[in-house]
């Protein structure tokens, strides 16, 4: 079997010690290793937290003339970006063209999702309008993390926007694109919007998910609207996607919020018999119901 196979294999199941020593092993016996065996390496270096080790091993390649390629320094970008080290990111990315390779969707992607995470929204777009500059069209990932900063960011008209301008481009959302500005809009209070959108799924050739639908019944619930809330939950079926547990809760959430005991008791019954459970926020709004009253609503 290669060494590189043995060193992924190793490297992916965490054990890096076992990965280096066997690289050890391999310079022992002068064999030359390849930018596979390295970019394993800076892989399970990065999963590791040893991002300044990956950065070494990245020299190491320079100065052995091991070509690198930009699947090995997305790695070791993604890895700055998950720690939110950005700063390290960027200079990476500056290394990385000095060598004469160019940053792919993959590399701007990465950095604008981390820079959206971050809150750093106008640095995001900065980003998004300097890959386009160098030829590098966004896609759906690229405007979701828009989408998704924005509406964190309780700006669901910019969000909007973006998902209009994603249309415009000819970039189709998919359906977490619209899961994501739809729950913008829920939990921004405007439910009408979100109803509207959640309705122009099918138009745009996309079902709904359980996450779509949780999301739904649950901002129709905080508005009052558990009636509402309850025919969608209903409906589900319709096209094809059963309620799970994560579903029956929220359901069950917004019967209790709205006062509605009866509701929420016979949905809990059923939920069970289906084999799910409450979860622990279901659990603690009917401990609190059962405190507050003279007798249990279970009974």
């Amino acid at each position: 079997m290669p060494y590189s196979t043995v060193i992924d294999c190793l490297c992916k199941k965490g054990l890096l010690k076992e990965a280096l020593d066997l690289f050890s092993e391999l310079k022992v016996k002068v064999i030359k290793p390849n930018t596979v065996t390295y970019s394993c390496l800076v892989y399970g270096m990065c999963n590791s937290g040893q991002q300044k080790e990956a950065t070494s091993l990245l020299n190491e390649m320079v100065d052995n003339n091991v070509s690198l390629n930009i699947f090995t320094y997305n790695i070791l970008i993604n890895a700055h970006c998950k720690k939110g080290i950005i700063s390290e990111a960027v200079e990476t990315i500056d290394r990385m063209r000095k060598q004469g390779i160019k940053p792919n969707i993959v590399t701007y992607n990465t950095l604008v999702d981390a820079l959206c995470k971050k809150g750093m929204v106008s640095e995001a777009e900065n980003m998004v309008d300097t890959m386009i500059k160098r030829g590098i069209e966004p896609d759906v990932f690229t405007y979701t993390a828009l989408i998704n900063s924005h509406c964190l960011g309780n700006q669901v008209g910019k969000a909007r926007r973006v998902l209009q301008l994603m249309i415009e481009k000819g970039c189709t959302p998919d359906i977490v694109s619209y899961n994501t500005i739809i729950n913008g809009l829920c939990k921004a209070g405007h439910i009408e919007v979100a109803k509207e959108l959640f309705h122009k799924l099918a138009f745009n050739g996309l079902k709904p998910n359980v996450y779509t639908y949780s999301i739904m019944i649950n901002g129709l619930s905080k508005e009052g609207l558990s009636d509402e809330a309850h025919q969608l939950f209903r409906s589900m079926g319709d096209n094809d996607c059963l309620p799970n547990s994560c579903c029956y809760n929220v359901m069950i959430r917004g019967f209790l919020r709205n006062n509605d005991t009866l509701r929420a008791t016979q949905l809990l019954v059923e939920m069970v018999g289906k084999g799910f459970s409450a979860d622990i926020y279901t659990v603690t709004l009917f401990v609190n119901l059962i405190l507050g009253s003279d007798k249990s609503i279970l009974m």
